[in-house]
């Protein structure tokens, strides 16, 4: 069997990532990864960034790869279409991971019937990521579970055949870490106009989001279980639940999801 080699056009903090975890787990031999830049300037950056890994701008050298991951910018497709269509074989598996461009649009413009999407989100960077993928019907099932194993070494992933719910899934676990940063931010605010320090706030909440967290994780009882265990009646948590609902803290945060989830549909017809 031919070793798998892959190349990464678009190295930015994501396809980075991908490489590293790709190296990391030993799912491609180091000469067998291939960093693509679009032009000369990025083309030197990485060289210097990464010299022990091969380097090159879009050629027909592409055509050697297995996987072909595409992470540029969605904006930027329409700059590396034509150079990539021009140099793909059939054969060949196209994996995007550029939000908001769905696969007839790149199988149209880059000509080439196997392709990929996926939507990672930013924990990938630390290997904790979730990313959700689907394949145009043309790519063989090993293929697919060739990718889905690429995909895994960042964190896990979900196969989805209705490519449709991709939107969903930028709205609910791509767009998903800035909610948590948004929560964690206004607990911090309370904390300061309690009387801490932001340092201080910082360390109580951060270190509560962690500890909840594998509580939830690890925990066989539902969320609502959950928050009815720690919300003794009559008491302080109670008093803090009551007002959110006053709010209509968990109703605002379903509609600005929707909201993403619309927008990421707006974007794949723009």
């Amino acid at each position: 069997m031919q070793p798998l080699r892959i190349a990464i056009l678009g190295c930015g903090n994501m396809g980075l990532a991908f490489a590293k975890a790709f190296l990391h787990y030993n799912l491609v031999a180091r000469p067998d990864l291939l960093l693509v830049a679009r032009h000369d300037e990025h083309c030197q950056r990485l060289q210097h960034q990464h010299p022990n890994l091969p380097v090159a701008e879009i050629s027909a050298a592409l055509a050697d790869y297995t996987v072909v991951l595409v992470a540029v910018k969605p904006q930027d497709f329409g700059l590396v279409a034509a150079g990539l269509r021009a140099v793909l074989q059939p054969a060949q598996v196209v994996v995007s991971i550029m939000a908001g461009i769905p696969m007839a649009r790149l199988q149209r413009e880059l000509a080439h019937r196997q392709v990929m999407r996926a939507m990672p989100n930013a924990p990938a960077l630390l290997g904790m990521g979730i990313t959700g993928f689907s394949a145009a019907p043309e790519v063989e099932r090993s293929r697919l579970h060739q990718v889905e194993n690429l995909l895994n070494a960042t964190g896990r992933s979900i196969f989805l055949e209705d490519e449709g719910l991709l939107d969903a899934v930028t709205a609910v676990s791509g767009s998903g870490p800035a909610y948590f940063y948004f929560l964690v931010q206004a607990m911090m605010q309370a904390g300061q106009q309690m009387g801490f320090s932001e340092s201080v706030a910082g360390l109580l909440v951060k270190q509560t989001m962690l500890g909840a967290y594998h509580l939830l994780n690890s925990s066989s009882q539902s969320p609502d279980e959950l928050i009815a265990a720690v919300a003794s009646k009559g008491g302080t948590t109670e008093a803090a639940l009551r007002e959110f609902k006053s709010g209509n803290l968990a109703e605002t945060l379903i509609a600005g999801m929707k909201a993403a989830q619309h927008r990421a549909t707006e974007l794949a017809n723009e």
